[in-house]
């Protein structure tokens, strides 16, 4: 690549960089904005320093900090128990003698073809009837199955590309299938399983849908259906109020992604 395209090449990842910041920059700036006086039309540069006091009222009002336990609860749970389950699968398709293992991917990632909605209503109708609805082992329950198969897909690419030596060595060892799972493939294996972790832990975290769907009350409800409910139809806060509620509660999934970022190139990468 010559010098003249690496800096085209870096102008046009600069410009859609800023152009893909635009909408946190807005969150923000809006999110000092007083919510009595806000007019409708987004503020580009920050007016007033209104933010402390938005977020208490969110916090106040909304049950933003119960959404927020709510949410920890569902993403660190329902996440780190999708990976562990796709860890197994991932084992049981790549490294055991599995007969037809190209079928088991195919119906285990199939999960990850359909639309969400598409789920809904069996979902509402199932939970209704085994008094799952507005319950935190629904939600769990739903979360776990709905984030398995991209974890499964994730961990066995890396799988894949482990040696095939190293189950060999291991079974002249004695090592069985579980001894095999948690002690060689399960450790080699950690990049990869973190780096699903934290896109699990990023979905589920930001899911609305089956927040609003599944649950009512607020001890119930992840964060993201809490805020909906400052910008609902009988709300009398203002949107500056969600904002400043959703800069807030955005705060974990940042966290989460710079600690485990050095996994992502790693995880992602079979041969890595």
């Amino acid at each position: 690549m010559t010098k003249t395209s690496r800096r085209v090449l870096a102008l046009v990842l600069t410009v859609v960089s800023l152009i893909w910041l635009i909408p946190s920059y807005l969150l923000i700036v809006n999110a000092f904005t007083p919510g009595d006086e806000y007019t409708g039309t987004p503020t580009w540069w920050p007016t007033s320093g209104a933010l402390l006091q938005n977020i208490q009222t969110a916090f106040a009002n909304a049950n933003v900090g119960q959404g927020m336990l709510n949410s920890l609860l569902y993403s660190v749970v329902g996440a780190g128990a999708a990976v562990f389950i796709a860890a197994l699968a991932s084992f049981a398709v790549t490294i055991m003698p599995l007969k037809r293992p190209t079928l088991w991917f195919w119906l285990i990632y199939v999960g990850t073809i359909l639309p969400l909605q598409a789920f809904l209503s069996p979902l509402f109708t199932g939970y209704a009837a085994a008094s799952l609805f507005d319950t935190q082992y629904g939600m769990l329950l739903v979360y776990v199955a709905l984030t398995i198969p991209f974890a499964f897909f994730v961990v066995r690419g890396h799988m894949t590309g482990l040696p095939g030596e190293i189950r060999e060595a291991a079974s002249l060892d004695g090592a069985g299938w579980v001894r095999m799972f948690f002690r060689i493939h399960l450790p080699l294996s950690v990049s990869a399983l973190l780096a699903a972790f934290v896109f699990q832990f990023t979905w589920i975290w930001n899911d609305l849908l089956f927040g609003l769907t599944l649950s009512t009350s607020s001890n119930i409800r992840p964060v993201m259906a809490t805020l909906a409910d400052l910008t609902g139809n009988y709300s009398t806060f203002g949107p500056p109020v969600a904002l400043a509620g959703a800069l807030v509660a955005s705060l974990p999934t940042i966290v989460v992604f710079f600690a485990f970022q050095r996994f992502f190139g790693r995880g992602l990468n079979p041969t890595a």
